[in-house]
């Protein structure tokens, strides 16, 4: 029979504030999207650091005749045979080093065809005016400087360049985009609550009567607050229902099919369903509690049961 009373008090609830309602329904559901967006996203930038670091090289860029007579680093004229065994010699002792892989000028000048074979640039080339270079790949990406240290002003070599800098670069552009998404997050939260506490404000005043003979009669303080509280906590979890829908349309959509990004963007590992699905209960769950409990305080104050 409470069960029943109950029930039947969170649906007149809802209906007596349809507007309010769906107003919390909508600004859960944004807050919850983002959040989970963000968790998504966060998810993303750490699986594409662990797939490209993995890939990247550190590069020693070897003087050519070009470089001797323009760059102040081959002063000393092009890199020599006995330069070259040296630096490959070198490079297999040091610790951090797990592979080292020689590019002739020959196979420098096709790469540079192969990738930019359009540029105005490519036409004026010819393989002498490469570079030859060690592609280095390291034990661990970080210990980039160690090479640079070894090799950065040493005779025969032009440069020491590390591809992990530009990677640094995009992952702190979605870093930040990340960090954006959480603040409007942020901000539809706090809006969320707030209309919570509103509507739920509206409910027990719309039905204060009820409240004040049930207060009389002798009934418990939860037993009163119970059906305002179920009220916010079913809107919640209307919101994050819905929330809920719009990841997994978004995971379909953006990268399974419509725009299809994994196919379109092949050298970007995307997050899986498993990610996505594992989200799921932490956002249910999120706009189960979170609107129960701005109920339950509001409503401690409000009708100081």
């Amino acid at each position: 029979m409470r069960a029943q009373f109950v029930l039947s008090e969170i649906g007149v609830g809802l209906r007596r504030n349809l507007t309010m309602t769906f107003a919390v329904v909508v600004s859960v559901a944004l807050s919850l999207a983002l959040f989970g967006g963000s968790l998504l996203m966060s998810d993303q930038v750490s699986t594409m650091k662990g797939y490209w670091y993995d890939k990247v090289n550190v590069s020693v860029y070897l003087c050519n005749k070009s470089d001797a007579e323009s760059d102040p680093n081959c002063a000393k004229g092009a890199v020599t045979e006995d330069q070259k065994k040296q630096i490959k010699t070198d490079l297999g002792k040091m610790s951090v080093v797990d592979s080292v892989t020689y590019e002739s000028q020959d196979e420098a000048y096709k790469h540079y065809k192969e990738q930019f074979g359009d540029s105005p640039l490519a036409a004026s080339l010819t393989p002498d005016q490469m570079q030859e270079s060690y592609r280095i790949k390291l034990k661990d990406p970080e210990k980039y400087q160690v090479v640079a240290t070894a090799f950065d002003g040493r005779d025969g070599v032009q440069s020491v360049q590390d591809q992990k800098g530009i990677l640094d670069n995009l992952f702190k552009l979605l870093n930040g985009m990340n960090w954006a998404a959480r603040a409007v997050m942020a901000l539809m939260l706090v809006v969320a609550l707030m209309l919570i506490v509103n509507t739920v404000r509206v409910s027990a005043f719309s039905r204060r009567r009820e409240t004040g003979i049930m207060r009389l009669v002798g009934a418990s303080g939860f037993y009163i607050q119970a059906p305002f509280i179920a009220e916010a906590a079913v809107a919640g979890l209307i919101g994050g229902t819905v929330a809920c829908g719009f990841l997994v349309l978004a995971r379909y959509f953006l990268i399974d099919h419509g725009l299809a990004l994994a196919d379109q963007l092949t050298l970007i590992n995307f997050i899986g369903w498993d990610a996505v699905l594992t989200k799921l209960p932490l956002i249910l769950a999120t706009s189960l509690l979170m609107p129960a409990l701005a109920a339950f305080f509001a409503l401690r104050k409000y009708l100081k049961v």
